[in-house]
């Protein structure tokens, strides 16, 4: 026997292909969760091998995907809503045509369709499990249907996937050009702003500076949820700053191996990891997938999460090109010590606020909506890349120890760590207050 899981996807581009070798007829068809969960799977594996998924371009297709998968589970349900006109320029998406649709075909057919699209630069492994997962899943879904039931749904879910893919067109995140570092962006003078942190060439401007104009899904703007300006940069040795500043340089000489494991566990460097939105994503889906949850639940979850992470990065970026803030690294060379280096490499653009911590704090108040404030777990997302797992009494635990795994790693001050996750609550409001059902 053989079935379809997420698991089996995200162990590796390889394990995808295996697919093709496997006949329709070894199992049942998928059931719908089960389509979800292996299209999810493949998503967080392509994010590692397409060189534009930088943390905002994947928190940005999985917001679309998580849509995809609610407005396709929705438009087959009576007790559910849709959220054309509630999500920001959401127009209402295609009516499906008379007739029986097999809803695990919808769903394959317009997540297929959106992957395809959103990762059209993925490289030639990358295409070939986006076909053997097209082809072969696709297949086994099929073998049992009608063949009129198999054209509908497909052509339902293809009109669908198209409905997205037109909608996030016009957001503003689009087009990736340079990799995401523009070659024509002036540095802002004056000791306060960003500098690059490295000698690489294509990092000497910063990531996505105008990622934070993008079009929202379901805040307002991008300046909806806006932070006060950082401590005041001085170079005052009483100064606020710079105790910050002295924080950072201090902690990480005294690091313990828990803090050191910390770090790296939350580290989710682009190309390397499944980055910072993919790991919340897993354990969202781990947490689908212990409670068994039906095709419903699976929607709600994942347009939420998807959602509250797409504006976390919107909002996120738009408050560090608002402020510009200087890197740790950059001030403790100058003023402190000009031999220092933080334990993990750091990100190629502004300090304030910190992304972990304003998408973590997000997540968590969404997950925490979903599945409650006591909703203990392990977390066991990088254990690919060898690390141990580890234990959360709450989501919000678990955001905290995002947050401050900025500081061991060197890269955040305090400030853009706990404003951060401040700016996440506030974020996730406008993804709590999204009606998806009707009781």
């Amino acid at each position: 026997m053989h079935s379809f899981t997420r698991r089996q996807a995200i162990g590796g581009l390889s394990t995808a292909l295996l697919l093709s070798a496997v006949p329709a007829h070894a199992a049942p068809a998928p059931v719908p969760q089960k389509v979800i969960s292996v299209w999810y799977g493949l998503i967080l594996d392509l994010v590692r091998h397409t060189p534009t998924y930088t943390p905002p371009v994947v928190s940005r297709t999985l917001g679309y995907a998580g849509v995809a998968v609610h407005e396709a589970t929705a438009s087959g349900r009576d007790d559910l809503l849709t959220l054309a006109g509630q999500l920001n320029g959401l127009a209402a998406g295609p009516v499906r045509e008379a007739g029986a649709h097999d809803e695990a075909l919808v769903l394959h057919a317009a997540l297929g369709a959106v992957v395809a699209k959103l990762f059209f630069n993925t490289g030639p492994t990358g295409q070939r499990a986006l076909k053997a997962v097209t082809d072969k899943l696709g297949a086994a879904i099929e073998a049992p249907l009608a063949p009129e039931v198999a054209r509908r749904s497909r052509a339902y879910g293809e009109a669908l996937a198209a409905h997205v893919v037109n909608w996030a067109a016009g957001d503003g995140g689009a087009e990736i050009v340079n990799l995401g570092f523009p070659e024509d962006h002036a540095l802002t003078p004056g000791p306060a702003h960003w500098v690059p942190t490295n000698r690489i060439a294509l990092q000497q401007k910063p990531l996505l500076p105008h990622w934070g104009a993008n079009r929202t899904f379901a805040m307002p703007e991008g300046k909806s949820c806006r932070l006060p300006p950082p401590p005041a940069y001085s170079e005052d040795p009483g100064s606020d700053f710079y105790t910050e500043a002295m924080e950072v340089y201090e902690v990480s000489k005294t690091l313990t191996e828990d803090q050191r494991a910390i770090a790296a566990f939350w580290s989710d460097d682009a190309m390397l990891s499944r980055t910072p939105p993919g790991h919340w994503m897993s354990i969202a889906l781990d947490a689908l997938d212990a409670e068994g949850a039906d095709q419903a639940r699976y929607a709600d979850v994942l347009v939420r999460l998807g959602i509250v992470l797409a504006d976390a990065f919107i909002g996120c970026w738009q408050g560090k090109y608002e402020y510009d803030l200087l890197r740790p690294v950059t001030y403790i060379n100058r003023l402190i010590d000009p031999g220092w280096t933080p334990i993990l490499a750091t990100p190629p653009f502004p300090e304030y606020p910190s992304g972990h911590s304003t998408q973590s704090g997000a997540a968590a108040e969404v997950l925490t909506a979903l599945f409650g404030a006591d909703h203990a777990f392990t977390d066991e997302t990088p254990t690919i890349e060898g690390m141990a797992p580890r234990r959360f009494a709450s989501f919000w635990a678990a955001a905290d120890e995002a947050g401050i795994s900025r500081l061991y790693g060197g890269i955040h001050y305090r400030a853009a760590i706990e404003r951060g996750l401040d700016q996440g609550r506030c974020i996730a409001a406008y993804t709590n207050a999204l009606k998806t059902g009707r009781t």
